[in-house]
């Protein structure tokens, strides 16, 4: 049985949920939600128990007690979905960063054969990104680079968080050895996803800085994934990810 489910972390997203979705709900009758919520003190989690019982089951809410990461955030996402029978799992943000007009663009690859999991891209062509200064974009475009030079990851936007996974990638991927929790996360399930022979394809997308609430974007993320890149070039050589 189809079942798409779209994971979206929030942390003081009240201003955006709602609306966020509705948005993804709006995109087909096998979309559902699974939001993840760390404890936000704005009433985020409040907003989706009442929507919860306007659309029924397909709104989904795991309820954490804090600030835990983004990465752990999207491992328990996973889980659940997975628990829940779904088909084909998204990342997504939920300030519209992302847009949710693309959730089907990203399906369409996997639906038809052409991959395991579609990623996406800022920097594939047809890609870009508005409302970003050129320090920060100069600063994406060059971890990326980064990223390939170090990892031999044939993706050109490693750290993308806009993602569409079949469920057997999430089920072989051994989810407890994931380890990082920021950008080096993104990266990490990539590196994970190709260790074990799955196949990922990019798809442009426009990537607009997000215009409600507060970026959680901080140094401690960036500099985790300077030193996470080199941590799995190590792993990749033990062939740490690979299942049998």
């Amino acid at each position: 049985m189809e079942k798409y489910i779209v994971v979206i972390p929030t942390y003081n997203e009240i201003e955006n949920i709602r609306s966020i979705i509705e948005a993804t709900l709006s995109q087909g009758p096998l979309f559902e939600v699974l939001i993840v919520d760390d404890n936000s003190p704005d009433g985020t989690a409040d907003e989706v128990k009442k929507m919860m019982a306007e659309y029924d089951s397909r709104i989904h809410l795991l309820q954490r007690t804090g600030k835990l990461g983004l990465g752990t955030a999207y491992i328990a996402g996973f889980k659940k979905s997975i628990e829940l029978g779904a088909s084909h799992i998204f990342e997504m943000d939920a300030d519209f960063s992302h847009n949710p007009n693309d959730l089907n663009r990203l399906l369409s690859p996997l639906l038809d054969g052409k991959a395991n999991i579609s990623v996406g891209s800022r920097y594939t062509k047809g890609g870009g990104i508005k409302n970003w200064p050129w320090d920060r974009l100069l600063l994406s475009y060059g971890a990326s680079l980064y990223v390939r030079l170090i990892t031999w990851l044939h993706v050109k936007d490693s750290t993308a968080g806009f993602i569409c996974y079949e469920s057997t990638v999430l089920k072989k991927i051994p989810l407890d050895k994931i380890t990082f929790i920021g950008y080096a996360f993104q990266i990490e399930m990539k590196f994970a996803a190709v260790q074990n022979g799955f196949k990922i394809v990019e798809v442009p997308i426009v990537f607009a800085d997000r215009e409600k609430g507060k970026s959680k974007m901080h140094s401690g993320i960036i500099l985790e994934a300077i030193k996470g890149v080199l941590t799995l070039r190590r792993r990749g050589f033990k062939k740490y990810y690979q299942t049998n």
